[in-house]
């Protein structure tokens, strides 16, 4: 037992200068590479954050603007909407007013009309009632004279 002790410990003596540059190449690389490989991929981590954090804010940006352009323009179409109607009910207006006035302007003329038809007819019926008046009496005088003469 003596024998596999010392011969443990011969092994370990021989192993220990590899354990020292094992532990001394595991700080130097952890000083010389893994700190600044660390360094350098935070740095990246925080740069592709910001630009992310940058994008999102530019994106939230651009939907504020969207948003307030659509109201806009809702806003617009609702005021063009507002106008064309209020030109129509104008226009409607103008078209009733034109139809009144071509209504009255048609009642005025078909009551000259009727005034003119009626003054038509009385003259017709003066002018009618003397031509009857000379007619009868030249109808009484001729047949008054075919009876003298027979």
């Amino acid at each position: 037992m003596d024998e596999i002790l010392g011969q443990l410990g011969g092994i370990l003596l021989r192993a220990l200068p590899t354990f020292f540059l094992v532990v001394l190449l595991h700080f130097y690389l952890r000083r010389m590479f893994f700190r600044p490989l660390e360094r350098v991929l935070r740095a990246r981590y925080e740069a592709t954050e910001g630009a992310r954090k940058l994008a999102e804010q530019s994106l939230e940006k651009a939907r504020a603007s969207a948003e307030h352009y659509e109201s806009a323009i809702r806003a617009a179409r609702a005021r063009i909407y507002q106008d064309q109607e209020q030109l129509y009910r104008r226009l409607q207006e103008q078209r009733a007013a034109d139809v009144r006035k071509a209504r009255e302007q048609a009642d005025e003329g078909a009551w000259q009309a009727r005034e003119q038809l009626a003054r038509d007819v009385e003259e017709a019926r003066g002018k009618l009632a003397q031509e009857t008046e000379a007619l009868a009496g030249r109808i009484a005088g001729s047949l008054l004279s075919r009876k003298a003469v027979a």
